[in-house]
């Protein structure tokens, strides 16, 4: 396969610019919203909350509303020209059930924009790279704890979104090199379960070859994590992949047994690979682009987001 290709990446935020929030998967509590939307207008944004984000679905309520009402509210923010973000107010489960009633040309004509957000939001990060490719952004969420309470979290959003542009060296007090190695790549990844549940899907890439894969995950035990690694293995998924970066395993037991299964069902790819950078499910969280060009150095254990992807 093709190795992976820099994605078109939409311009900085800047003062005053208006910025959507949506709810693509999980229910968003009222108080976290408002305390998200305050933090925003600090930042001289201009929030404005998609009609259906306080919604819960009437039989499933780990659902935000009707897919319907979940996927126009995406798209009507997507494509409206007065905003130049969509930011998502929180992960959960339900993103996938909406992509398919979105509108790709109708986004595809809106241009690039800045998206973000994690965990179930890796579908959308997904769909947005093999559709529209276009870069997007892996960070924490609008109503998410580490957005609301964590000011060092809160730093490394708001460099993303105003200072996307300048190279930035990606590291935590926890990173160790789990493989040693420098390796160089596009970004891509993100919250492992999504990425296995993906394979198959018309969103779901057929591999990330040449790719700085980003993996991490919330609540699955080791075997469940053995056993997505083991799918992706099986399916050829990471055949070529450069190096890989984990992030944060919370609530996936004892952290030395998630380490062993990493080792064990990555560490045989014979390519770098740095643990606990410091993203996802985690209490201090970085922002990582995904679909930039990048270099994985698993001895510093760092991500140097070193070259600009294309500016839309």
């Amino acid at each position: 396969m093709t190795p992976l290709a820099p994605l078109t990446r939409p311009r900085p935020l800047v003062p005053g610019d208006r910025v959507a929030v949506v709810a693509p998967s999980g229910p968003v509590p009222r108080e976290r919203l408002d305390a998200g939307l305050d933090i925003l207008r600090g930042w001289d944004l201009d929030p404005v909350v998609a009609p259906h984000v306080l919604d819960r679905h009437p039989t499933f309520d780990y659902l935000a509303g009707q897919d319907a009402a979940r996927a126009r509210d995406f798209q009507g923010a997507w494509c409206d020209p007065s905003v130049a973000a969509v930011l998502c107010a929180r992960g959960g489960y339900g993103a996938q059930r909406m992509t398919d009633l979105l509108d790709w040309e109708a986004l595809r004509a809106a241009g690039p924009k800045t998206l973000l957000g994690f965990s179930d939001i890796t579908v959308l990060h997904q769909a947005f790279a093999v559709r529209l490719g276009l870069a997007s952004l892996h960070g924490t969420m609008i109503a998410a704890h580490g957005f609301l309470k964590d000011e060092p979290t809160r730093a490394h959003l708001r460099e993303a979104l105003f200072e996307p542009g300048r190279t930035r060296v990606l590291g935590a007090p926890t990173a160790r090199t789990l493989v040693p190695g420098t390796a160089r790549g596009v970004t891509v990844g993100g919250c492992l379960a999504l990425l296995a549940s993906g394979l198959g899907t018309p969103d779901g890439r057929p591999g990330v070859p040449g790719g700085i894969l980003l993996l991490e995950d919330i609540g699955e035990e080791p075997y469940r994590i053995d056993r997505m690694l083991t799918q992706l293995l099986r399916a050829g998924w990471l055949d070529g992949v450069a190096g890989i970066a984990l992030g944060s395993w919370r609530d996936c037991g004892p952290y030395e047994q998630v380490r062993a299964v990493l080792l064990d069902r990555l560490g045989g790819l014979g390519v770098p690979i740095v643990e606990e950078l410091g993203f996802g499910h985690c209490e201090t969280s970085l922002t990582v682009p995904l679909g930039v060009p990048a270099v994985l150095d698993a001895d510093a254990g760092t991500l140097t987001v070193e070259v600009p992807a294309p500016t839309g």
